[in-house]
């Protein structure tokens, strides 16, 4: 691998936007890390990609624990020594159809919490210092419409609460890191046909993946800070 090649960690990448997303990067010469808790279905889901050609290692990470977080901070820097892009797409959603805030479980959320806002939260202390060294990074957020304060509906409140602290979260990251090269997105990339999704939705892998593959290559100069569905700016 030369020194040109850039470096993706993408988590969540053994299936659904995850591996579409490793797929569309590894397709632009970039070398991705698909980083997924499951180390045997990380393993398949790379041999599947060497297969098509494509330039990836499998990483076994757990982001809600921060020793796994930090591990993969240190691996990174022994076999890169960089890190161009982090795609935060590792995501639960355990209320799917509950119906109402008043009997919302606290343990759901705190659980749902772990995953969608630590996990990230916890990567980015982790990884952004690598970005740092080279000023140069380039971080996205898969979010949720589910997440908008301007569309805010009911239910699922686990699931609406992690993903409005999770585009919190780009914004302060975004806030700290003005003035480097350094970009923070949010992306919706809308009902896609996921296991998450159902088989139902109306999007593919590969449109819902098509935003949060471009935010991850911006160029220089390109906006930070912002909440993007279909490559256009939404409201927060």
């Amino acid at each position: 691998m030369s020194n040109s090649t850039k470096v993706a960690v993408v988590t969540g990448a053994n299936r659904g936007l995850g591996l579409e997303t490793s797929r569309q990067l590894a397709k632009q010469g970039i070398h991705v890390v698909l980083a997924s808790r499951d180390a045997a279905k990380g393993q398949k889901i790379a041999e599947q990609l060497k297969a098509e050609g494509l330039d990836v290692t499998p990483y076994a990470l757990e982001v809600t624990r921060s020793d796994s977080v930090q591990e993969l901070g240190q691996w990174l820097k022994q076999q890169f020594g960089n890190l161009d892009i982090l795609v935060n797409n590792a995501g639960v959603f355990l209320d799917a159809g509950d119906a109402s805030v008043f009997n919302a479980p606290i343990d759901t959320l705190r659980q749902t919490m772990e995953t969608n806002v630590y996990g990230p939260l916890q990567l980015a202390q982790a990884l952004v210092p690598l970005m740092q060294a080279q000023n140069y990074g380039r971080i996205v957020n898969v979010s949720s419409g589910m997440g908008q304060l301007t569309d805010m509906g009911g239910g699922s409140l686990a699931y609406r609460l992690s993903k409005t602290a999770l585009n919190a979260l780009t914004r302060i990251l975004a806030a700290e890191l003005k003035g480097t090269n350094i970009l923070v997105n949010s992306v919706c990339p809308g009902w896609v046909q996921t296991d998450m999704g159902g088989a139902g939705a109306p999007r593919t892998p590969e449109q819902g993946a098509d935003t949060i593959v471009w935010l991850a290559t911006l160029p220089d100069g390109s906006p930070s800070g912002g909440f993007f569905r279909d490559r256009r700016p939404i409201d927060w």
